[in-house]
């Protein structure tokens, strides 16, 4: 009485809806579509034939799904290669794809993007020891996926900046402190 019921309809039919509703939110790597559809019970020989199938039509695309992940992920969190490599592989994605997407990923724009994020967070980190704002500016760097001699590098140069831009503010500070006296003394001679 009523309609069917979704197990009486057709596997393939189901797991290429499950599979559809899946890439409607996000794109998905195949791995990643392949354990939905074991989740939902989905027989093997059944799924891979739907994966093959998305995959020759261009709807599963291992490869610019790693090159779109590297480009958001490095352009949105600053995450390093190494940080980058590791997402990919737990989401699936073969070797040989993952080199290929990390491959656009330019060392001067790795690199800019680590000192973007020392600078965001070099204010915060006012206040406290030097050696104590080393450990937490690379340690967030470090968690971002940079090399130790990278984030050392440029916390380094990062706090060399910021104590070169304090001095230089002091000496105008002693300019216009010396300028107001002058001018003192003028209004008084």
């Amino acid at each position: 009485m009523g309609g069917k019921d979704p197990g009486d309809a057709d596997p393939v039919d189901r797991a290429r809806q499950i599979c559809l509703n899946q890439l409607e939110y996000a794109p998905r790597t195949r791995a990643e579509l392949a354990a939905t559809l074991r989740k939902k019970g989905i027989e093997q020989d059944v799924a891979d034939s739907v994966l093959r199938r998305f995959t020759e039509v261009g709807m599963i695309d291992d490869a610019l799904f790693a090159q779109m992940w590297v480009s958001s992920r490095q352009r949105s969190k600053g995450l390093a290669t190494r940080a980058l490599q590791q997402e990919l592989r737990r989401k699936g994605v073969d070797d040989e794809s993952i080199i290929g997407a990390l491959a656009t990923i330019e060392p001067d724009v790795e690199l800019a993007a680590a000192r973007t994020l020392v600078d965001r967070k070099l204010a915060s980190t006012r206040g406290l020891a030097t050696q104590a704002r080393i450990r937490r500016l690379a340690g967030m760097l470090a968690r971002k996926g940079y090399p130790a001699g990278t984030a050392f590098r440029v916390v380094r140069e990062a706090l060399t900046d910021e104590a070169e831009s304090v001095q230089a503010l002091a000496s105008e500070d002693d300019l216009d402190a010396l300028l107001a006296e002058e001018q003192a003394l003028d209004e008084l001679g």
